[in-house]
């Protein structure tokens, strides 16, 4: 085996391992959302928080969500959201922001710069969770284009420089 299929292979088990530990971090974050009970009126002001945090200091928050591919293969996928607006008309509360995907398993980790960058409309609502016991929870997902689903956001994972790509 030579250096440049070793190279290429070592990358390729990159690309895998992080994707791995995206899928991993995504079933355990949405387990901790059902488990407290998280509810959609809790969810929209921490969206709120975003928002205002996105206006003043153009912050940009870490999430991560399903992405079903044109195989039918859902995946996790990693980015930067920027809440721009919430959107509460007719029962429902949409949020209105700007995603730019930095990981797929696809494309591998992408640079901001050379990164898609989409507008997209969230719908923030609370879901029955059936297990032991039937719950309601919080869930996010894609209503202005299809295949991308259970959207979650970090708070704690901010930053505020990329504002050029936005």
């Amino acid at each position: 085996m030579d250096a440049t299929t070793l190279t290429r292979d070592f990358h390729l088990w990159q690309r895998f391992s992080k994707q791995d530990r995206l899928e991993r971090e995504h079933r355990a974050a949405r387990r901790k959302i059902a488990e407290a009970g998280t509810m959609a009126t809790r969810m929209i002001q921490a969206y709120q928080s975003m928002a205002a945090k996105g206006a003043s200091e153009n912050a940009c928050y870490r999430t991560i969500y399903k992405h079903k591919d044109a195989q039918g293969d859902v995946l996790v996928r990693e980015g930067w959201l920027k809440v721009r607006r919430i959107v509460a008309e007719g029962g429902t509360t949409r949020l209105r922001g700007t995603l730019i995907t930095t990981f797929s398993l696809a494309d591998g980790e992408r640079e901001p710069a050379d990164a898609e960058v989409e507008k997209l409309t969230l719908e923030v609502y609370d879901e029955i969770v059936a297990g032991t016991r039937m719950k309601l929870a919080c869930k996010v997902d894609r209503c202005d284009g299809e295949g991308q689903t259970d959207f979650i956001t970090f708070l704690d994972s901010v930053r505020g420089d990329l504002k050029e790509w936005l």
